[in-house]
């Protein structure tokens, strides 16, 4: 897949692009359903498949709240899964008070037919754009028949498929129930991070853990609670094929000091110097919820059978 970060002049002309346009937030198993319906037009006219997308969000600059955006995946999360499931081409288009001042029919001949010459638009139904969100899909259906390419409506059926979609799994995240945003993602939902010195506690019981830090404000967390995961070393490009089993817990530490919330990973049977490093942690299943322990003793013997609990899941 080719990522295109600028309108011009590095746009290619496209072949015969069979175009949609969306933020395919966590290309979930709904998004797949859209992807395949582009490819198979694709196929029958010899033509490749183009999404657009934006960044940043554009609730984030055009919403009275964008404090509140929480996101499945990031933009290189994004790209990764996008190419993962055949995308020919990606475009990023910077997002701004400017290209959303744009009127639809603007939008439309100076952005979508200019840099794009599509052959088919493939569109929701209920897909708005332009200033004031007033262009739809029929507006879109009378350009395409004056500048000449068709458009293609994703049912509605589909449409309201992804949108319950990502709210189930935004609250199945939430809620830590793990394996129903899984299967609806159809994959282990995953996020990146940076190990950074904690207070070493872990270390001293047995259980050394790599504290992380999210560079992304706007990715989603689950909620609180002890989980299995799987970790990649994703900047030991010796080991970057390798996944570890591992436990991580997410919450307070109310056994500790209860004050901030962190982000600690146990890698199982690891005794390696990560420090500054990337880990790509992939959630499989929920241990247990976050609990306060009489001391460090029962804190112990608990980590014992979480660690158990986790090298014998089943991924």
């Amino acid at each position: 897949m080719k990522v295109h970060r600028e309108l011009a002049p590095s746009l290619p002309e496209f072949r015969n692009a069979v175009v949609t346009i969306g933020t395919f937030d966590g290309v979930h198993l709904g998004h797949r359903q859209i992807i395949a319906q582009m490819k198979a037009e694709a196929d029958r006219i010899d033509g490749e498949t183009v999404i657009i997308t934006f960044h940043p969000h554009p609730r984030k600059i055009i919403s009275s709240v964008p404090g509140d955006i929480r996101l499945l995946s990031t933009l290189s999360e994004k790209i990764s899964l996008l190419a993962a499931a055949g995308i020919d081409h990606l475009v990023v288009v910077p997002f701004d008070h400017h290209f959303a001042s744009q009127t639809a029919d603007e939008y439309v001949q100076d952005f979508l037919y200019r840099y794009f010459k599509p052959h088919t638009v493939i569109l929701g139904y209920d897909h708005r754009f332009g200033r004031g969100r007033i262009g739809d899909y029929q507006l879109m259906e009378n350009w395409g028949s004056r500048l000449g390419f068709e458009v293609r409506e994703i049912p509605a059926a589909l449409q309201n498929e992804i949108s319950i979609s990502s709210t189930r799994i935004r609250q199945a995240l939430a809620d830590t129930d793990i394996r129903h945003a899984n299967n609806l993602l159809g994959y282990p939902y995953f996020f990146e991070g940076t190990v950074v010195t904690g207070n070493q506690l872990g270390r001293t019981i047995g259980y050394p853990t790599a504290n992380l830090h999210i560079a992304s404000e706007e990715k989603l967390i689950p909620g609180n609670g002890v989980y299995v995961v799987n970790v990649n070393l994703s900047d030991s490009p010796d080991q970057a094929s390798t996944s570890y089993r591992g436990m991580m817990n997410i919450g307070l530490r109310p056994t500790v000091d209860g004050k901030k919330r962190v982000i600690e990973v146990n890698i199982l049977d690891f005794d390696q110097d990560i420090y500054g490093q990337t880990l790509q942690v992939h959630l499989l299943g929920h241990i247990r919820g976050e609990v306060k322990f009489e001391g460090l003793e029962q804190l112990k013997a608990q980590l014992a059978k979480d660690k158990a609990a986790a090298a014998a899941f089943a991924s």
